[in-house]
């Protein structure tokens, strides 16, 4: 069973068979899929699912706080199953292509103080952005 399966039944969240394609469909690491790439692997899986069944439930899983709404530029926003682990994103420049990133220290410290003008720092989004070796080789 997946990681985010298993988050999801922990939660007492109600496993219907659309549900549990969507989360599967989402399962892995460096996934970060738009709703309609979700839709397409989702109906591979279970013919019947809905767009609107996608949709409503990867909005469930964004609000219960299991899944991370990503908009790293003007693309259409992904979905970030990595909900529990502190992360950052790089992105292809070219492709689009998005990796989790794991710096080491602690952005929410590094801002110093004369540059947070008054702010209580709650939340940091890092995007790192360049080329893939995918796209660098092209």
């Amino acid at each position: 069973m997946s990681d985010l399966l298993e988050r999801l039944r922990g939660r007492g969240w109600r496993m219907t068979a659309q549900r549990r394609v969507v989360a599967e469909v989402l399962d892995g690491d460096h996934i970060h899929l738009t709703a309609d790439e979700v839709h397409a692997r989702a109906v591979a899986k279970l013919p019947e699912i809905s767009r609107a069944t996608v949709y409503n439930t990867l909005g469930e899983m964004v609000s219960l706080g299991e899944v991370l709404e990503v908009s790293t530029d003007r693309r259409a926003k992904r979905y970030d199953p990595n909900a529990h682990r502190p992360h950052h994103h790089l992105v292809c420049a070219r492709c689009g292509a998005i990796r989790d990133v794991h710096p080491v220290g602690d952005p929410l410290t590094d801002l110093p103080d004369s540059e947070r003008f008054g702010f209580t720092i709650s939340d940091v989004e890092v995007t790192y952005r360049g080329t893939c070796p995918n796209c660098a080789s092209a």
